[in-house]
């Protein structure tokens, strides 16, 4: 028997039997959606935050708590209002007359998987109080550093349509988020089949059909394996380029930072894994550019007044580029 030509480096058996696993669970459930599952799985191995947007009942809360069902950890769900306070998030200093001192009550955003959802409906004060979280995995409050317990992933909601009583996402919270996953409408098929499988599901919640596939420590112990991951200095240079052309491009008004570079480059590294790869391929890096780079680009206001996206955009720049094989 001939050996194989190439042989992976890091064995990632674990990690795609994960995946499996994973991924089966929510489709007990998530009819369609292939590339919102594929991409939140991304992002939770890749030590990344997410924003889904879509319209309402096109299943992002749903899906965000089936992700929760499915990992063995501490889920955590803050609805975001306008009258929310960042207390209200990352909780508050309590008087406690026992001890005649002050002790800090953790809020919601202490948990391992935190859905937030609409996050545009709170102001930004309250929306302010993720900034540090998100980045540093910590809490400030009195002086004192509250670290968050690994893994910890953001998914937050948003909804597109109805802009009444929202308030505008701050570039440097949209820069936290490592993907903004898009969710279409489902084709009439899949309609068909949401409807079948709910019917089927009767009086039984969906949540209860969900096993735990995963535990908090196998994900810290995957996201190792993620880092490990090769990819080539053509392909750094490709995601340099990529990210260099948003702020040279007379269609953006603002371009992509830094951390818009080590993102794509993180993402891929996960993708290639869950492809069962040690390795990134070029491939990897344009299935993840779009959904790292929509919202951390602005359009210029002629490019918004044309009716023209930022996926179209991005699209041009990589038509724009050698893609390295």
């Amino acid at each position: 028997m001939e050996e194989p030509i190439f042989e992976n480096r890091v064995n990632l058996s674990d990690l795609n039997q994960a995946v499996i696993k994973i991924t089966d669970e929510i489709k007990k459930i998530i009819i369609g959606q292939d590339e919102m599952v594929r991409l939140i799985i991304t992002a939770l191995l890749a030590d990344g935050h997410v924003l889904i947007q879509g319209v309402p009942g096109v299943a992002k809360t749903l899906t965000a708590k089936l992700v929760a069902r499915a990992v063995n950890a501490v889920f955590s769900r803050i609805q975001f209002t306008p009258d929310l306070m960042p207390s209200d998030v990352i909780g508050t200093p309590v008087f406690n007359p026992a001890d005649v001192r002050f002790e800090f009550k953790k809020g919601p955003v202490f948990g391992n998987i935190v859905l937030v959802d609409e996050i545009n409906r709170a102001p930004a004060k309250t929306q302010a109080a993720l900034l540090e979280v998100m980045e540093e995995r910590q809490v400030s409050v009195d002086g004192k550093t509250y670290t968050m317990d690994a893994p910890f992933m953001v998914i937050a909601t948003q909804n597109p349509i109805e802009q009444e009583g929202t308030y505008r996402l701050p570039e440097a919270q949209l820069d936290r988020f490592l993907f903004k996953i898009e969710v279409p409408y489902p084709t009439e098929e899949e309609e068909l089949q949401i409807l079948s499988r709910f019917h089927e599901l009767g009086n039984h919640s969906p949540l209860n059909s969900i096993r735990q596939a995963l535990t908090g420590a196998e994900i810290n112990a995957l996201r190792q394996q993620v880092k490990a991951i090769v990819i080539e200095e053509k392909l750094l240079g490709f995601i340099a380029k990529l990210v260099h052309q948003t702020r040279n491009n007379k269609a953006i008004y603002l371009g992509a930072s830094p951390r818009a570079s080590l993102s794509i480059m993180n993402a891929s590294k996960a993708m290639a894994a869950i492809s069962g790869r040690d390795f990134v391929t070029p491939d990897d890096v344009l299935a993840v550019a779009a959904p790292v780079l929509r919202h951390r680009i602005i359009l210029s206001p002629e490019k918004e007044m044309e009716g023209i996206t930022e996926n179209e955009i991005i699209k041009q720049m990589i038509n724009g580029l050698e893609i390295p094989r």
